[in-house]
């Protein structure tokens, strides 16, 4: 059966590439954006808003995450999340951020020698694919607003296998790890976002 229905699809050519944008309020947004010498609390508040905007105005997921020179605090990039409007899975903030902000340094990797330090700053804990990504960015520090299963529990995502010791694996490979930079703010929003009803693409579980 699932070969006959097979044969009766129409053959159409392979797809050779994707892209990914954020959406059209972002421009807007980093005119607001903290300036490089903005405390780490005003960065996280600033990104934990764009969490709330994006599901507000119907452009992705409660999730957002800037990238910051580690030093200097200049904003490098943005990424939002953009899982439905892009039709990707894999289009989450964390992913978004890290390769908008590969593209501006021109580098795969953001650790690169002779480059500044970066540090991304996340509305909530990496689920297990951006835990990845992060890996294999670059990156030198990590800032969430919080870990735990508040975030699956108000809003019914589902965040992956992600290994329970992860800040440590993190840690091992140099990458620093800050948990629980105002946690109470993003999860207002996650609670904003789940009192809304949009949709919660992942909700199999599995």
């Amino acid at each position: 059966m699932v070969c006959a229905r097979l044969k009766e699809m129409p053959e159409t050519a392979p797809v050779l590439a994707f892209a990914l944008e954020l959406p059209s309020w972002i421009p807007e947004a980093l005119a607001q954006a903290p300036a490089a010498s903005a405390s780490l609390a005003e960065k996280m508040r600033w990104v934990i808003g764009l969490s709330r905007t994006n599901f507000e105005k119907d452009t992705g997921g409660p999730f957002a995450a800037a990238v910051f020179e580690e030093s200097s605090g200049r904003l490098v990039s943005v990424g939002v999340n953009r899982v439905v409007p892009g039709q990707c899975s894999s289009a989450h903030a964390e992913v978004m951020a890290l390769s908008l902000a590969q593209r501006a340094r021109g580098t795969h990797d953001l650790g690169a020698a002779g480059a500044p330090a970066h540090q991304i700053v996340v509305n909530w804990c990496p689920c297990a694919m951006c835990c990845g990504a992060i890996c294999w960015s670059g990156v030198r520090s990590v800032v969430i607003a919080g870990s735990g299963p508040d975030l699956e529990r108000i809003t019914g995502f589902d965040e992956g296998p992600i290994h329970p010791t992860w800040p440590e694996e993190l840690r091992r490979r140099g990458i620093a790890v800050s948990d629980g930079l105002l946690r109470e703010e993003a999860l207002e929003a996650f609670r904003a976002f789940a009192a809304s009803g949009r949709t919660v693409y992942n909700g199999r579980r599995g």
